[in-house]
Parts: C-alpha cells; structure tokens; sequence
C-alpha cells in the first residue's frame, strides 16, 4: 500500500496557489510570464558570476564579535528583495511578525508568524520514500513568474567574479536562479534553485551542493544560512532547491557543543558530533579546499538519501560549517507517537526550527514559548541514540569507500562503527520495518495541519 501524506504546504510561490484554481482554464500561453517554454523567448534576468575558490575562507567574522563586511551578494540579493517587497509580491510583511529569544541557556528564538499557514492549497506527497521522480503535473518552480526571480548564480567562466545586469536565460544551458519565497520567515528570505530548467528532483547532488557552499561563501556574512529539507524532512515541493535567510543573532544549533572530532580525514574535513543538543546530528567542517567539505557533506546526505532515511542539512559559518541532522518526526506522526499537544501547535520541524528557531502559527504558543516546549518538540525529532550510531556507521562507509575518508582516522572510524554497529542490510530493515508500520499504523492515509 502506497502511504500519502495529505498535507498543506507553505505557499513559496504566488502562482503555486492559482495553478491550482486556474490551470485547467488555461490554454496555450499561461500569460504568467513563467519559465516554461511557452515564456522564456527572450526572457532576460540578472546574471551574478562568481570566482571559484580553491580553499576554505579562515577569516569568518565571529557571532556578535563585529559587523561582517557587506558583500556585494549581500547588497544585491537584500536590494532586490526589498525591491519585490515594495511591489506588493509577499503574502505577508514578515518585518512585522513579533520575534522574541525565549529564556534559558540555549537561547531558542521564537516568531509569531501567524501568516504563513493561510491560504494554502491541499497537496498529496509520499513521506515514506525520500526519492521520488520529478512531477510536473505538481507545483514547481518552472511554474514561477520571472518576477520572483531575482538573479542568475553561477560560476564565471572566466575565473572572475562579475555582474550582469541584464542576461538570457539560455534553455540549453539551464541556469541556477535566486528566486523569492513569498512566504517568508525572516529578513532576506530566499530559494537557490540549482539548474532550474533540468526540473531536479529534491535529491542532493555533487554538484548542487557545492552551488550552495558558493553562495554561502560569497554572501561571507554569517548571519546568512543556507538550509535543506530532503522530502520526508518537511520540504514541500519536489524540485530541487535550498533555503536561505538573515537572522542577526546565532542559532541555538551553532551554539551547542560538540565531541573531540569522530574523524579527520586526509582531506583536512573534520567530522564531529552534536552534543547537549536535543536533535543529534552529525558537524563537518574544515577542508584543504571548499569542493573536499563539499563533497564529504554531498556523499553522507546521498547515502542517507539511498537509504531512504528524511534528514535535513544546515550550511552556517559562510560555508565553512555544516550541520546533517537525520530526523525522524513524520514517521512518528504517521505512527500516532507525536502526542496532540505537539501536533496541536502545526510546527513542521524543518531545518530552520531544528536548528533552533521555532517559527510558531499560534499567538497562545507564542506567549507560552519556553526552552522546555522547544526541546520537547525537538527531541521527537530526533532519532534514539541506537537508531542515529547505525545511521552514523552507513554515512562513514559512504565517505569512505566514495574516496573521500582514506586516511587512518577514518579507517578506525569505520572499523569502529563495523564492530559497534548493524549492517546495512540490517539497518534497511529496521527502516522497511518501520515504514511497514505506517502504512499499517497510518491505513495508508494521514491529515497533517
């Protein structure tokens, strides 16, 4: 039996909505001025080219120790957000949602943002497969009017940084887009759509990631984060896209402590765990170059993904930190263990509320935000500690036997999690097994608010 999950997604474009009404009523041009064949002639955007860089940046400025250097990334993305604000193309004012750090010591921060659940449409996806084939019957960000987008990213051909003000979008060479979401959560709010043309499944890749540790690098302020939801994980629509925000003030994940290094491998990546945190999770740092982080981090989310285990990703430290959180919430949902209190709230546990900012529907969650509410939400999100080492010993088999972990303390890493821990085989089962229990648990169908 096939195990849906009837949902209400947050509405990311102003034409995900209207497809719905107004699609069947079209024909021919969409007249929405799309990225689909029947609108690209001719269509021109702003094209941002970047520099590649061989190495991992050693300066970033410190949370709160002084303000980082406005980049030119920083300007343009800001100015032309605040130019599509002033167009009235937002759902909602999100400058104007009360925010708050909620008491204790990790230092939570709470939104009300009350806007970001109306007006949404209906959608039915699977959350038990983490893979699914690309749909364009379904929403996507093709669908998108050319004025939420804000720019083109990409590397320059010519190994320097430049900007284009006014570019084509080639359909032969599909381009990499920023692009607004429209519902917001903080400041800044945008999507990186990596080859938007190419209709990308939402699956991590090489090469996709690395787009996203350019962005971050370029941006080069760290209050500026990249997120990631595999499906499973909360992402809401299956094209291929990152998240991205400023908040001037450091996330609670960032803050938390971690083990003495797991592992460091010959490529200089250094390999931690989370701790005194209430979603365990695994930090990658370091690196002889970007493309060395970027690929360890590319080849543990790929082997979750394989292994149809939902985890989230967060890119902080302007690239040179990233957090992979494997999660389990959904499956505790579609299981009847998520207590009603927690699901009373409508908090979709994605990366920006795992990494500690909880964005709240309700003005009485709001009022009543405390550390003990976050972490006990938090902390059904997170897979047992059994559970997260059998994952832990699949990702460094990964790493190893994809090239990037040679070196000795990966080899006793690894050798270390063979002793300690199931195989793949066995942890493939216990995931059948659990999935096995949803659909039977769940009667193949489960309403989420």
């Amino acid at each position: 039996m096939m195990l849906r999950i009837k949902r209400v997604p947050t509405v990311v474009s102003n034409y995900q909505k209207e497809e719905g009404e107004e699609g069947s009523r079209r024909g021919g041009g969409c007249g929405r001025n799309c990225l689909r064949n029947c609108c690209l002639q001719g269509a021109r955007l702003p094209l941002y080219t970047f520099k590649k860089v061989d190495r991992i940046a050693t300066d970033v400025p410190e949370h709160g120790k002084s303000e980082p250097p406005v980049s030119f990334l920083n300007s343009l993305l800001l100015g032309e957000w605040e130019e599509r604000m002033q167009r009235g193309l937002f759902r909602y004012d999100v400058t104007t949602c009360e925010t708050k750090v909620i008491p204790g010591s990790h230092g939570f921060i709470a939104q009300l943002n009350e806007g970001r659940h109306l007006k949404k449409r209906p959608t039915e996806f699977r959350i038990d497969k983490v893979l699914q084939p690309f749909d364009e019957n379904k929403f996507n960000f093709t669908k998108v009017g050319q004025e939420e987008m804000l720019f083109q990213f990409g590397e320059s051909e010519d190994g320097e940084g430049q900007f284009f003000t006014d570019a084509t979008i080639d359909p032969e060479n599909s381009p990499s887009v920023v692009a607004i979401n429209v519902s917001p959560i903080e400041y800044g709010h945008v999507l990186l759509i990596p080859r938007v043309l190419d209709c990308l499944p939402q699956r991590i890749d090489r090469d996709s990631f690395l787009l996203a540790l350019h962005m971050a690098a370029e941006a080069g302020d760290p209050y500026f984060r990249l997120g990631y939801n595999s499906l499973g994980a909360f992402a809401t629509i299956n094209h291929l896209h990152f998240q991205a925000y400023y908040l001037t003030m450091p996330f609670p994940i960032e803050k938390a402590s971690t083990t003495k290094q797991i592992a460091t491998l010959d490529s200089g990546v250094k390999i931690s765990e989370l701790m005194n945190y209430p979603v365990r999770g695994l930090v990658f740092e370091g690196g002889n170059a970007l493309r060395d982080l970027s690929n360890t981090v590319s080849d543990a989310c790929i082997c979750l993904q394989e292994n149809n285990i939902p985890y989230n990703v967060l890119i902080a430290d302007c690239g040179n930190r990233i957090f992979v959180l494997p999660q389990c919430y959904a499956e505790k949902q579609a299981l009847g263990e998520v207590s009603s209190e927690l699901l009373d709230t409508q908090v979709n546990p994605a990366v920006w509320e795992i990494s500690g900012h909880m964005v709240l529907k309700r003005k009485k969650d709001y009022e009543d935000a405390s550390e003990e509410n976050a972490w006990r939400l938090l902390a059904e999100v997170s897979l047992s500690e059994e559970r997260f080492q059998e994952v832990n010993a699949l990702i460094f088999e990964a790493i190893y036997y994809s090239g990037n972990g040679s070196g000795a303390d990966s080899e006793n890493v690894l050798e270390d999690a063979n002793a300690k821990h199931k195989s793949t085989e066995q942890v493939n089962a216990i995931n059948e097994t659990s999935h096995s229990a949803m659909v039977t648990g769940s009667q193949g169908c489960i309403v989420l608010q």
